[in-house]
């Protein structure tokens, strides 16, 4: 029996209830902490809420993001975050990233996207992917492949910290 389809803007809620009580302080303090810092990038971000605050990875996730507003929090904000990935001279690259929702959708039902200002999440449970419109001519395809050996085609390293791996397309043909 599949799991029940993921309801992220519930967990999010969630996550915020569970984030003042274990520390005490509400998203909106954590955000002023996090714009307060003067910082700008979402890792630079992330690793000064995590090293000088102590919170975990998930929690500091989630406050960057809120501070940034850079994660959808309805189906509004999904749909017009991927809309404005694919503006202007990126639009070529949609057909690729609708290809491959299309493909990973039959992984399951309990597959989610959540859409961010600049690539899209794929999760089960935990991340291991992500979509991204890299350039006016490149399409990354993020994946979370611990201990996999690259290729030249798998290349190492990614654009956030759970991308381990990369792979380039520049069509949705592209099949090297």
């Amino acid at each position: 029996m599949m799991p029940a389809p993921r309801d992220p803007a519930a967990e999010t809620a969630n996550m915020i209830a569970n984030l003042e009580k274990s520390t005490g302080k509400t998203i909106d303090q954590w955000v002023a902490i996090a714009k307060g810092s003067g910082l700008q990038k979402h890792g630079e971000m992330l690793k000064f809420l995590q090293t000088e605050h102590g919170l975990s990875y998930g929690y500091a996730n989630l406050v960057v993001h809120t501070a940034n507003s850079s994660a959808a929090a309805t189906t509004d904000d999904r749909d017009s975050l991927i809309e404005a990935q694919y503006a202007g001279g990126k639009a070529a690259l949609r057909p690729i990233y609708d290809q491959l929702a299309n493909i990973i959708r039959g992984f399951g039902d309990d597959v989610e996207f959540v859409p961010m200002k600049a690539y899209v999440s794929v999760r089960r449970n935990k991340q291991f992917a992500c979509l991204q419109p890299a350039t006016k001519s490149r399409f990354d395809v993020g994946l979370k492949l611990k201990g996999v050996q690259p290729t030249e085609r798998l290349t190492e390293g990614g654009f956030n910290g759970m991308v381990s791996h990369l792979v380039k397309l520049t069509d949705s043909a592209d099949r090297r």
